[in-house]
């Protein structure tokens, strides 16, 4: 027996799924940068990672921004439904990453996120690829509308993320951690501080 559901009803059952999958991130974070104000002897501040942090939790924000969208989405499937959990999830992933369990097997937060690299980045690579397709799924006047910077963006992002996955330089994740909070900080000022 097929029924229809109002689309509003359905986005909002949506948007209560990716509301808990993302309160979860956000938790992740929060209480990972707690530790640094309870113990600040015990793990010290790596600044890349911390700037890592910045990005991942701006990311997390702007992804429960821009998921306003899908409103615009006229029939939910299940694989659709699917789809957008596990980009939701993806995102708490990235954020487990940042902060693991337990810091016993290394000696600091560099020493961490230097081991764990290519974990953080190749998540990074992923989740710009797969953004990619959710705007899609929004419809092509909204995929269009943010002009050829936005595939041009993600692709770069992904890119880096995946050369970076592969580089031992110190100065080099400092500096693309640098440009990437700025460049998203830019992006979300240029693109979605305002939805319509």
């Amino acid at each position: 027996m097929s029924q229809t559901i109002a689309n509003p009803d359905v986005y909002l059952h949506v948007r209560v799924i990716i509301g808990i999958i993302l309160g979860l991130s956000v938790s992740r974070l929060l209480n990972g940068v707690s530790r640094f104000a309870q113990h600040p002897l015990r793990n010290p501040v790596f600044v890349t990672h911390l700037l890592w942090v910045a990005f991942a939790f701006l990311c997390v924000v702007h992804f429960w921004w821009f998921e306003f969208y899908l409103a615009s989405v006229r029939v939910w499937t299940f694989e659709l439904y699917i789809f957008i959990i596990v980009y939701a999830s993806l995102y708490f992933i990235l954020c487990a990453t940042l902060f693991p369990d337990s810091m016993a097997e290394y000696s600091d937060y560099e020493d961490y996120f230097m081991s764990r690299r290519k974990w953080f980045y190749g998540l990074i690579a992923v989740i710009f690829l797969v953004d990619l397709v959710d705007t899609a799924i929004k419809g092509s006047e909204h995929f269009h509308s943010f002009g050829f910077v936005y595939p041009a963006r993600n692709i770069i992002y992904s890119g880096v993320a995946i050369y970076a996955m592969f580089v031992s330089d110190k100065r080099f994740h400092l500096t693309i951690a640098i440009l990437a909070l700025a460049f998203q900080v830019f992006w979300i000022l240029r693109a979605f501080s305002t939805l319509q």
